[in-house]
């Protein structure tokens, strides 16, 4: 596997999608990347030369990616729910962020349903007594 900015792109697959496995590179970065290095986006992760890849490592260090991406996002998000607002407060109860509806469907944020309501205690299945 190639490896760039200390992660492992896929050998099988062509650089101008390989690329996107790097967390912050979508379809659009990863073509202007490689148009920046000067590397055909066709070519297979696993023919490229170390001057290739060492042109790619380059033209990324332009962008912020992996750790430090991450690293913001998360300072980004503990900022939010310091100072209170509406977003922050939705990150800290575990809701949707976006404005989606709750009352149905937010099953990826809120997890699998919990039923809330009476507990029947089954009656016994004794014969009644004939009067």
């Amino acid at each position: 596997m190639a490896r760039l900015i200390g992660v492992e792109v896929p050998d099988q697959k062509k650089i101008g999608i390989a690329l996107r496995y790097i967390y912050g590179i979508g379809p659009t970065t990863a073509l202007r990347v490689c148009e920046k290095a000067s590397v055909d986006p066709n070519v297979r992760a696993k023919d490229l030369n170390d001057e290739q890849l060492s042109h790619l490592t380059t033209a990324l260090q332009v962008h912020r990616i992996e750790g430090d991406l991450r690293r913001e996002v998360q300072t980004n998000i503990k900022r939010l729910m310091s100072i209170n607002c509406y977003r922050g407060t939705r990150h800290k109860k575990g809701l949707p962020v976006r404005g989606q509806r709750t009352s149905t469907n937010a099953r990826t944020r809120k997890g699998p349903r919990k039923t809330v309501g009476v507990i029947r205690v089954k009656e016994s299945r004794a014969p009644k007594p004939e009067a």
